[in-house]
């Protein structure tokens, strides 16, 4: 094939990313599964690592969420708020892992310890706590800048307001999921197509009232800025995100392989439907 088509596949796929992009991220309505867009995706940044001339500030290997709304006011994340890479076989996995010993310089024979758990398919949300209250809430956006969803993030019951915990630390952003479960979604569901789009709509209301008619929940499972740390595995972080009052997947679990990585994935996908939530 010759450069100029290459070019060419390259950009109308691209392209056909950014429609669904706006469909996703700004409508809350996407016209296509999630698999279909992974697979769009892959197909772009396989084309990047194939042919190196290919270069679009729009590919998904250059750029994270989507840019925030002009309806709510732009925070600058205090760390970026990254979002996580697919892995669709058992090969993609094996180059996660090397890619994550050769950053740390180390042999092959060193073994590694994952914490793994579902991805839930909700809205990533940040949490600041300063002093143990929560101060500013914000969403992902396109990684760097987020909007501030404070009001519409205060009214889910299950995220604690103020914690009085002397081991929580004086600065702390907890981040995680918005979600709906789907047991909340059978209220609801002629307003809405799916639990995702509801969390996602209601999120972002410009009148918080009408946010707290909707089912919200929140589960932890990352931070951004922390000072002072006072946790090292991410083990331990779970452990005392439920001590703080938060809450946190049930189906955590620690892997030491590849193999545990892949049973671990097998056990989750026949608990699919028992999941009461969405799983990415």
């Amino acid at each position: 094939m010759k450069k100029k088509e290459i070019e060419k596949i390259y950009l109308n796929k691209i392209n056909e990313l950014k429609k669904h992009d706006k469909a996703y991220f700004e409508h809350d309505k996407p016209i296509i599964s999630d698999h279909a867009y992974d697979k769009i995706k892959k197909e772009i940044l396989d084309l990047e690592k194939k042919y190196k001339f290919l270069k679009n500030k729009n590919s998904p290997s250059k750029k994270v969420g989507y840019t925030p709304s002009d309806k709510f006011k732009k925070v600058a994340h205090s760390v970026p708020m990254l979002s996580l890479s697919n892995a669709f076989n058992k090969e993609d996995v094996l180059d996660f892992l090397k890619k994550i010993k050769n950053f740390l310089n180390l042999s092959n024979e060193k073994k590694l310890i994952f914490s793994t758990e579902p991805k839930i398919d909700g809205i990533s949300a940040s949490l600041k706590y300063i002093e143990g209250i929560f101060v500013l809430g914000l969403s992902r956006g396109d990684g760097k800048i987020g909007e501030d969803i404070t009001s519409n993030l205060k009214t889910i019951t299950n995220i604690p307001k103020i914690i009085k915990k002397k081991n929580f630390p004086k600065l702390l952003e907890v981040r995680g999921e918005v979600y709906i479960a789907k047991s909340d979604f059978k209220r609801i569901s002629k307003n809405f197509a799916n639990p995702r789009n509801a969390a996602a709509g209601s999120l972002r209301q410009k009148n918080y009232e009408e946010t707290k008619k909707i089912p919200l929940k929140f589960i932890a499972y990352s931070f951004g800025a922390v000072h002072p740390l006072n946790f090292y595995k991410q083990s331990q972080y779970l452990k005392l995100l439920k001590e703080w009052g938060f809450e946190t997947s049930p189906l955590n679990n620690i892997v030491n392989n590849i193999e545990d990585i892949e049973k671990n994935h097998k056990i989750i996908e026949k608990k699919r439907a028992e999941i009461d939530y969405d799983l990415d």
